[in-house]
């Protein structure tokens, strides 16, 4: 049976619910990120690549604010004086708030959404659905946004309004990805580079939601800056944990204790991992790109603690049933395995992966491919 795509989706529901069709139409992709995790917080590079599955948004001129998702196909009137913390509508309040501080807002709207990115996948749909509001809206009011733009609008909706400690990664391929590419993202400088990979990326989906605001991630952020200040007591002079070089961690990991050090250790070394995988990606080497993906999950799962049983179990039996590599992709406590298999023996990995975690933990795990797809885009 042929699924539905999302474009039509978004604007069938607000054909159905407003009456007419809406005045635009933007889509954003979910991503999938490589290597790089936590770096982005932290002043260091990350190498995602945006998924073929996408969120739309719908939007349409209105006196006021509603909105709907095929979520769970409940009208709201929303305003950005009341946040609706828990809701996707949330994101809505935030965007709405940014953009009216810079000025950038329609006086109202009726907006529908309609995505296929897996919500609590550490697939990034928030960022995909910021950024494609962010979209949407200002191009119901006129205005003509560079990408650079809706990236601060759909970072502030999230980290300032919603109350994610987040970095930028996310929304950023959500607004630069090229389809073919991976995005090297060194987020101390800046720096962009679009590195060729037309490859299959396999995810495994842990069946574990989790949650952004709040709790573990968070704690994480807060540990980490901890860390960089214990690490200026002891003599080293940089801005960000990233910044410090590998011929520096094994006296720094000495000196520093539990589990301060440990944090340390990942983003060292998830730092040097992350630009030894961009390298590996260029040259077509999977083989060493596997390989670093197994040890950013070991580094994922003892330094950075952040990873979860399903998770652990899905990487094992991937490697071990002759997959390149594996790592939990995402924040972590839940989510999805990213998975780079042979392309002779991608059915049967897959299915072999699938009936020992069915055995193990009772149900089969969701399981698709992608390959890298492009940003932010106007739908027809």
């Amino acid at each position: 049976m042929t699924q539905v795509s999302p474009g039509r989706q978004a604007t069938s529901l607000f054909q159905e619910r407003f009456g007419s069709g809406p005045a635009v139409l933007v889509s954003a992709p979910g991503r999938v990120n490589l290597l790089g995790e936590h770096t982005d917080y932290n002043g260091g590079p990350v190498l995602p690549v945006a998924l073929e599955r996408r969120t739309v948004v719908a939007a349409g001129h209105a006196d006021r604010w509603r909105a709907i998702s095929t979520l769970d196909e409940m009208m709201r009137e929303v305003s950005p004086e009341r946040m609706e913390h828990g809701s996707w509508i949330a994101y809505l309040v935030g965007v709405m708030r940014v953009l009216g501080r810079k000025g950038l807002n329609p006086r109202g709207a009726s907006v529908t959404v309609a995505s296929s990115v897996p919500i609590g996948a550490g697939l990034s749909s928030s960022a995909a659905l910021t950024v494609a509001l962010a979209r949407a809206l200002t191009g119901l009011a006129g205005r003509k946004t560079p990408p650079e733009v809706l990236i601060d609008v759909a970072w502030e909706a999230e980290h300032d309004e919603v109350g994610v400690a987040c970095g930028r990664m996310d929304q950023t391929v959500a607004a630069l990805a090229r389809p073919g590419h991976a995005l090297l993202f060194e987020t101390g400088s800046g720096g962009i580079t679009h590195v060729p990979y037309d490859g299959k990326i396999w995810l495994f989906q842990t069946g574990v939601s989790h949650r952004l605001t709040g709790g573990q991630l968070n704690l994480r952020r807060k540990e980490c800056e901890v860390a960089l200040g214990l690490c200026r007591e002891q003599g080293i002079t940089v801005h960000a944990l990233a910044e410090i070089g590998m011929e520096e961690l094994p006296r720094l990991v000495r000196a520093l204790p539990v589990p301060w050090s440990q944090r340390l250790r990942h983003i060292v070394t998830e730092t040097d991992r992350t630009r030894r995988a961009a390298r590996a990606l260029a040259a077509g080497d999977s083989a060493q790109l596997g390989r670093l993906l197994v040890e950013g999950h070991e580094s994922l799962r003892l330094d950075y603690q952040s990873s979860c049983a399903e998770a652990d179990f899905l990487v094992e039996a991937a490697v071990r049933h002759g997959a390149w590599g594996a790592r939990l992709t995402g924040a972590g406590w839940g989510g999805a395995v990213l998975a780079l298999l042979p392309p002779e023996k991608e059915a049967r990995i897959v299915a072999e992966v699938q009936e020992e975690f069915r055995r193990q933990f009772g149900r089969m795990p969701e399981v698709w491919a992608t390959r890298a797809g492009g940003g932010v885009r106007s739908e027809k």
